[in-house]
């Protein structure tokens, strides 16, 4: 398990090689990533800036993988997310889970975007044409997440 929350760009491609790099276990790569949009909630967004806590947020992404692994068959799981000033068509995340079948790839990796979502302490702060604004929680996000909350569970 890879976990980094990191300022610099990071490449996919070279990302996803490395997960999987020599291991014959692994028959499914899951990925996803998240880019900057030119607008949001109607308005046009200019730039945004993501900031964290170190040390919690890192610690929050490694509970979420956690509970991952413990849920699924997975091999091995990979979150890089961006923080600072990030413009449109920037990448913000990667998600990417290594496991022998795609069915567990694909749900872990569904599983660990949702919770990082709604779980980890990230705010974002957007510039429009009519001045910054911090974004708050999307009910979406929340109802996406909440498919995932296993009978019984506070």
């Amino acid at each position: 398990m890879r976990i980094s929350v990191q300022e610099a760009d990071f490449d996919v491609g070279s990302e996803l090689a490395a997960l999987r790099r020599g291991n014959p276990q692994i028959g499914a790569l899951a990925s996803f990533v998240g880019l900057v949009r030119d607008t949001n909630d109607g308005a046009g967004v200019c730039e945004m800036t993501l900031e964290h806590y170190p040390g919690m947020t890192e610690q929050a992404l490694a509970e979420i993988v956690a509970e991952a692994r413990r849920r699924w068959a997975i091999i091995d799981a990979l979150v890089i997310h961006r923080v600072g000033r990030l413009v449109p068509s920037d990448q913000i995340v990667l998600v990417a889970v290594a496991g022998a079948h795609r069915g567990e790839a694909f749900a872990a990796c569904e599983f660990i975007m949702d919770y990082l979502k709604t779980r980890a302490p990230f705010w974002k702060r957007e510039v429009t044409p009519a001045g910054a604004r911090w974004v708050d929680a999307r009910d979406a996000d929340d109802q996406a997440a909440e498919r995932w909350r296993e009978p019984g569970a506070d």
